[in-house]
């Protein structure tokens, strides 16, 4: 049994669940019958072993142990049966015939065991297809189910988003989603579409402009011309796209399955023969069977199959302490092979929210910094824009007084006006306050003002220049206007979180190849905060479908990668790479569903540690597979070609085990996440 998807387990060990998505995770589990029946096996076989351990009588737990056979063998073993009515084997058949013949001769606890490791994985296994299946069903709860349609005549009516056609209008109203793909035909307003491209600030919507389903509008009212039907959204294409990429990743599983079929065949062929040949040379029953079940016994997988689980779920609880909640064992096995990664910008590398990076008075203002900002902050304190938000924020950090605002107004897709302390203030893009003022009234003197804003400032006085400086280094940039005459820039940007650079430099040396940034943002803000964490390769302005096929080309050139994203817009990419990681503070609750390992802490710098991690991880279960192997071949080889006494060959099987089980629980101390997380950070050190 396999599992074939990404699967949370151990998430107990992580940081608070960062959204309602990690914590309904643990109510929706216990719905599986298969959790159920695993959960009632492993009491059972514990149950079992803590009264064998302590001298109880032999009934009771042997009881116990045949209790969880019960339990946890009864639905692989169903399987296999119905496996078998169609003329295959698969391991779960071979598994439960191997726990019975182990019962059958004495080792009731091996038996046991085997079912224990089986009926984990059948849970696991039906806890991935049930998380795929809710991501899938959560992403379409982004789009709205109904929409406000205009008739020709101007009459409004709620339909089903469904049932719009291309061409039709429909009305949408301050703080609604988004119903249809469409044009913007009249209305002015900012839309949040971070969700879908990645965008960090809402963008401003005009008269022929694109807006998408799903989308919130901001304080403006729009009529859109619905130009896609619902099956061809931009937020169906995710939609089909995450689909494509899971079943896509689930198909690896069948070399697998062929590995399991020709194992099983060939392990029957051997017990039966090892049964039947010696009865036709007059061996007696009871030895041909002590033989046979001794074969079946140390022949089993179960070292193997512990060689690989303990490094794995070790690594995966030391992880989850430290901030990252791998999904799987099979997701840790596959952070040990990325060769690339590909990093989104917007809630990512960044905070995700804009913050004050400069204020820039002109020359001939006659204002300080504080002032401007201060007049700024009080204007904007009513506002419910991210910018203005921002900009007060800054002003209460910096212990400037913002004082009370009146007759403020607030003009979406422009900006917004208010007269503070007798002076009234506008606050907007260049585009709209370096074009002309619609306030035609004479500009009032400013306390420390020489003239009466007629100087070289009183149209542009250098502003645009400096607009394009700041733009040009990737700030979104807005204007402040004092009684009609432009006064000063202030300049925002997403701030880089702590660590990122640090990060990128440890990826770079591990993988052998620097990060890529992959970003529907604009090209100038990408490029600025590549260059800040040292990111080399970016590619901009990218929608969903063309975050897939950036991650396609990458792995085209022959690399495993990992992309790590936190927006709906980046789950087709998660889907489609080898590992996708998500964010899990600022991240959607359809990014942390695809996603195959979570960072709960939103630090880039786990990142690398995490991949270490693996790294050591597979270089363990490497280890004990040789290990598990030559006690298996040795002790098959003994048992076909000489004389196994049956508690020899029991001790040799179960030594294995505890050989393998014991090495890779090594990676449950601390010292093996400082090891993975600060190897990088002790050379960088030593280099500064």
């Amino acid at each position: 049994m396999t599992t074939k998807l990404s699967t949370p387990i151990g998430s107990d060990l992580a940081a608070p669940p960062p959204s309602r998505a990690l914590s309904s995770w643990r109510a929706g589990m216990w719905s599986l019958p298969e959790v159920r029946w695993a959960a009632i096996a492993t009491v059972l076989f514990a149950a079992g072993g803590i009264n064998q351990l302590a001298g109880a009588p032999a009934w009771l737990w042997w009881g116990l142990y045949l209790a969880c056979y019960a339990a946890g063998g009864w639905e692989p073993g169903l399987a296999g049966v119905r496996a078998l009515r169609e003329r295959t084997l698969d391991v779960d058949l071979l598994m439960v015939a191997a726990a019975i013949g182990a019962a059958s001769i004495g080792q009731v606890f091996d038996g046991a065991l085997l079912i224990i490791i089986f009926a984990t994985s059948g849970a696991l296994e039906a806890l991935a297809t049930k998380r795929t299946e809710d991501s899938v069903r959560g992403l379409l709860d982004l789009a709205p189910e109904q929409a406000s349609r205009l008739s020709p005549g101007g009459r409004e009516e709620v339909v089903e988003a469904a049932a719009l056609h291309v061409g039709e209008t429909i009305l949408v109203r301050p703080g609604e989603r988004i119903g249809a793909d469409g044009q913007v035909l009249s209305g002015a307003s900012a839309v949040d579409q971070a969700g879908i491209t990645g965008e960090s600030l809402p963008v401003d919507k005009q008269p022929g402009d694109e807006v998408f389903a799903g989308t919130v509008n901001g304080t403006g009212a729009l009529r859109v011309r619905v130009t896609r039907p619902a099956s061809e959204t931009v937020v169906a294409r995710i939609v089909a796209m995450v689909e494509q990429a899971s079943a896509t990743k689930a198909r690896t599983q069948l070399f697998v399955e062929k590995i399991e079929q020709r194992y099983s065949i060939v392990m029957v062929a051997a017990t039966v023969a090892l049964f039947a040949l010696p009865l036709l040379w007059g061996t007696p029953v009871q030895d041909s069977l002590l033989r046979a079940m001794t074969f079946m016994i140390v022949a089993s997988p179960c070292a193997v199959v512990l060689a690989t689980m303990p490094p794995l779920l070790a690594a995966i609880a030391t992880a989850g302490r430290h901030g990252v909640l791998v999904k799987s064992a099979v997701v840790m096995e596959q952070l040990g092979t990325v060769t690339a990664v590909a990093f989104d910008k917007t809630g990512t590398l960044t905070e995700g929210r804009p913050h004050l990076t400069g204020v820039h008075v002109l020359p001939d203002a006659g204002l300080t910094p504080d002032r401007l900002l201060a007049l700024a902050a009080s204007a904007e304190q009513d506002s419910e824009h991210p910018l203005g938000r921002a900009v007060v924020a800054a002003a209460h950090a910096a212990g400037l007084p913002v004082t009370q605002a009146h007759e403020f107004a607030s003009e979406p897709g422009r900006g917004v006006r208010a007269h503070v302390e007798g002076h009234h203030i506008e606050i907007a893009s260049p585009a709209h306050l370096l074009t002309g003022s619609e306030d035609t009234r004479p500009a009032r003197l400013l306390p420390g003002r020489e003239d009466g804003g007629g100087g070289p400032h009183g149209s542009d006085g250098g502003v645009g220049r400096l607009v394009d400086e700041l733009q040009g280094g990737g700030h979104t940039v807005v204007v402040v206007r004092v009684d009609g005459v432009p006064a000063g820039v202030l300049a925002l940007a997403d701030r880089m979180r702590p660590g990122t650079a640090g990060a990128v430099a440890h990826l770079t040396e591990l993988t052998g190849s620097a990060p890529v940034l992959l970003t529907g943002d604009n090209p100038r803000a990408a490029a600025k905060l590549a260059a800040e964490a040292g990111i080399g390769e970016v590619r901009a302005d990218l929608l969903p479908e063309d975050k897939v096929d950036a991650v396609r080309e990458l792995q085209a050139a022959g690399g495993r990668v990992a992309l790590v994203g936190d927006g709906v817009n980046d789950a087709p990419a998660l889907a489609s790479a080898h590992v996708g990681i998500a964010m899990g503070r600022t991240g959607s609750d359809l990014a942390l569903d695809t996603a195959d390992a979570v960072i709960t802490r939103d630090e880039p710098a786990t990142v690398p540690a995490v991949i270490a991690l693996a790294r050591r991880a597979r270089r363990l279960v490497m280890a004990n597979l040789a290990i598990a192997a030559a006690f298996i071949a040795v002790l098959v080889a003994w048992d076909l070609f000489g004389d196994l006494p049956l508690p020899l060959g029991v001790a040799g099987h179960e030594g294995s085990t505890i050989i393998v089980g014991l090495n890779g629980l090594r990676l449950l101390r601390d010292a093996a996440w400082r090891r993975a997380a600060g190897r990088k950070e002790s050379r960088t050190r030593t280099r500064r």
